[in-house]
């Protein structure tokens, strides 16, 4: 299964970016999509992340900013992102949990794509 991301961008701070996610190849489901992220220095950290039933998990400090959500039909999750502050600066990774097409269980990484907040 192969994830392809885009969206990144330089914005200033209070400004939105929407990224997106989609993936590609043979599989059975996919039961979570989300996101990731890693500043320079720190730990990839979950930013936000979506089951296929609809239930979401987002960090306490993107709640209220950040919405996580999914295409089902296109296999592809979005992360919309308002009121962007410099501290969310950062790679942001999308993955995939679920089960490959002989139901064998899988996580996938997409590339990363870099979200730069400033002015």
């Amino acid at each position: 299964v192969q994830l392809q991301a885009c969206g990144g961008g330089l914005v200033q701070p209070g400004g939105s970016l929407r990224l997106s996610c989609t993936a590609s190849g043979r599989f059975g489901s996919i039961n979570v999509m989300g996101w990731y992220r890693q500043a320079p220095g720190k730990q990839r950290e979950l930013v936000a992340a979506l089951t296929s039933g609809g239930s979401t998990n987002y960090a306490d400090s993107v709640k209220g900013r950040f919405t996580i959500s999914r295409d089902n039909a296109k296999n592809t999750v979005y992360l919309q992102m308002n009121s962007l502050e410099p501290e969310d600066t950062a790679v942001y990774y999308c993955n995939a949990d679920g089960y490959d097409h002989l139901w064998k269980p899988f996580r996938s990484w997409g590339q990363g794509t870099l979200v730069t907040v400033s002015s």
